[in-house]
C-alpha cells in the first residue's frame, strides 16, 4: 500500500473519530488544525467544525453530507460526484479506537508543528526572515498543545476486584513438591527467569514442569514451547517422556502406553523450532495462539542485537518479554544459561546469568536457578540426581528466597521430591 493510500485512510478515520463530540472536544482547535488532512478533506472537516458549533453534538456520516452540499449548492456536478465519493469512503471507515485515534492525532499535530518550524527555520538561514518574532509566537500559540488530551480508563480499584485478582495470582500451580512448598505457583502477566549451566537440567525443568502429572498442561493451562536451541524433536521427547513416566527404551516397547499418557499433555501444548526468530515474531506467535504458558528455550536467542553491550540488548528482549506476559496475560517462562563463574557453585546468584548480571534479572517476577552437586573425580556425575533450585528473585507469593533441595530423574525428564 502506498503511502498516499495510507494517509487517506488516516484521514478518513479520523475524521470518523472527529464526528464524536466527546473525541472532538478533546482535540479542537489547535490540536487538529486543518492543515492536517488533504484539500478536500479539509472542506469537509471545517464543515464539522462548523456543526459542531451550530449543534454541539455528535455528527453522522449522512448527516455532516447534507450539511456540507446544503452549504455548498453552488458546487459543479464534478465536484458534486468527487465530494459524494469522498462521503462514501467516510461512511464505509470505522472509526479507530480511542487511544489509537488520540496517539495518531499526536504524532499527526507534532510532525505539522516541526514542519513549521522547519520552514521558519529555513527562511531565517536563508535572509527572508530577520527576527525570531514569528518562532516566538509559534512556540507561544502551540505551547500548551504539544501532549496530547487523553481520556483514561484508569483501573478499577475495588476491594472484590482487587481481592480476586490476588487470588488468581498463583493460578498454575507448580507440581515438585519442594518447590510448590515455597512458590506456589505462577499466572498471566508473570515473566520467569530459569538459568543454569548447560547440562544441568534446563529443558528436562520445563517439561517436568508442564508435562508430567499434576503440571500445568494437566491443570488446563495453553502451552507454547518455542525452542531454537536443541531440535525440536529432542523437546519433544522430554514431554513424552515427562507425561508417560517412562524411559525412551520403554516408550519404543510400549507406544500405546505411553501414546494414552501423552495424548492429554499433546492436547495442551504447541511446540514450534523458533531459531533465528526475534521477539517481534514471538510476540505476533502469542498475539495468535492466544496461550496461558510461553516457554523461550532459549529466551537470550530472541534477543535483537541493538547495541554492542549484551546487557543493553538482553534487557530490551526482556522488558518486550515481560510486555507480552502483561498484555497478553500469559506467563513467560524464559530459559537461560549461567556463566562460567556459576560452575561448580551449589547456590549461584542472579549476577551470574550469562551476558547481563542485571539487565534481564531488573525484570522477572521470579528467578530460578538449576544447579547440582561440584563433580567429584570418579563419580560418575550422571549418578548425581540431587538438584538445587535456587529462589535468587521472587515477587510472587510472600516473596520467599533460598535453596531449595529436589532430584532430577532424566530417564523421564520428570523433576520430583
Amino acid at each position: 500500500m502506498d503511502q498516499e493510500r495510507t494517509n487517506s485512510m488516516t484521514e478518513t478515520a479520523l475524521l470518523r473519530n472527529l464526528m464524536d463530540k466527546e473525541f472532538y472536544d478533546n482535540h479542537k482547535g489547535m490540536r487538529c488544525p486543518d492543515e492536517l488532512f488533504t484539500k478536500d478533506m479539509r472542506k469537509i472537516k471545517q464543515a464539522l467544525d462548523q456543526a459542531m458549533v451550530l449543534y454541539d453534538k455528535s455528527i453522522t456520516p449522512s448527516e455532516l453530507e447534507a450539511l456540507f452540499f446544503t452549504a455548498n449548492r453552488t458546487m459543479t456536478t464534478a465536484n458534486k460526484e468527487a465530494y459524494s465519493h469522498l462521503f462514501k469512503r467516510i461512511a464505509g471507515e470505522s472509526p479507530m479506537h480511542e487511544e489509537i485515534a488520540t496517539e495518531v492525532l499526536s504524532r499527526l499535530f507534532q510532525q505539522h508543528v516541526g514542519e513549521l518550524v522547519t520552514n521558519l527555520g529555513f527562511n531565517y538561514v536563508n535572509g527572508q526572515e530577520n527576527n525570531l518574532e514569528k518562532l516566538r509566537k509559534l512556540v507561544e500559540d502551540y505551547k500548551d498543545d504539544f501532549t496530547p488530551n487523553l481520556n483514561i480508563q484508569f483501573e478499577d480499584i475495588e476491594l472484590d476486584t482487587i481481592l480476586a485478582g490476588i487470588q488468581i495470582e498463583t493460578q498454575w500451580k507448580m507440581n515438585i513438591p519442594s518447590l510448590r512448598e515455597r512458590v506456589e505457583g505462577i499466572s498471566g502477566g508473570h515473566l520467569i527467569m530459569v538459568g543454569a549451566r548447560p547440562n544441568t537440567g534446563k529443558t528436562t525443568f520445563h517439561a517436568s514442569l508442564i508435562a508430567s502429572p499434576n503440571g500445568f498442561a494437566d491443570q488446563g493451562a495453553k502451552c507454547l514451547i518455542l525452542t531454537n536451541e536443541e531440535k525440536y524433536v529432542r523437546v519433544a521427547a522430554r514431554y513424552v517422556q515427562a507425561s508417560s513416566g517412562m524411559t525412551i527404551k520403554q516408550i519404543t516397547e510400549n507406544k500405546a502406553l505411553a501414546l494414552s499418557r501423552y495424548t492429554k499433555v499433546k492436547q495442551q501444548i504447541q511446540l514450534k523450532d523458533s531459531t533465528g526468530k526475534d521477539m517481534a515474531w514471538v510476540e505476533a506467535v502469542v498475539k495468535s495462539y492466544k496461550p496461558d504458558i510461553v516457554v523461550l528455550d532459549m529466551g537470550d536467542k530472541f534477543a535483537s542485537r541493538t547495541s554492542d553491550k549484551s546487557d543493553v540488548y538482553l534487557k530490551d528482549a526482556a522488558i518486550h518479554a515481560r510486555n507480552i506476559a502483561k498484555i497478553y496475560n500469559c506467563a513467560v517462562i524464559w530459559m537461560s544459561q549461567l556463566s562460567a563463574d556459576a560452575e561448580g557453585v551449589v547456590q549461584p546468584n542472579m549476577s551470574m546469568m550469562e551476558g547481563s548480571k542485571t539487565g534481564k534479572a531488573a525484570e522477572a517476577d521470579l528467578m530460578v536457578l538449576i544447579s547440582k552437586n561440584r563433580q567429584v573425580e570418579g563419580v560418575d556425575a550422571d549418578e548425581d540426581l540431587t538438584r538445587y533450585l535456587t529462589i535468587a528473585k521472587n515477587k510472587l507469593d510472600g516473596g520467599w528466597h533460598g535453596r531449595i533441595t529436589c532430584e532430577l530423574d532424566g530417564d523421564i525428564a520428570q523433576y520430583t521430591a
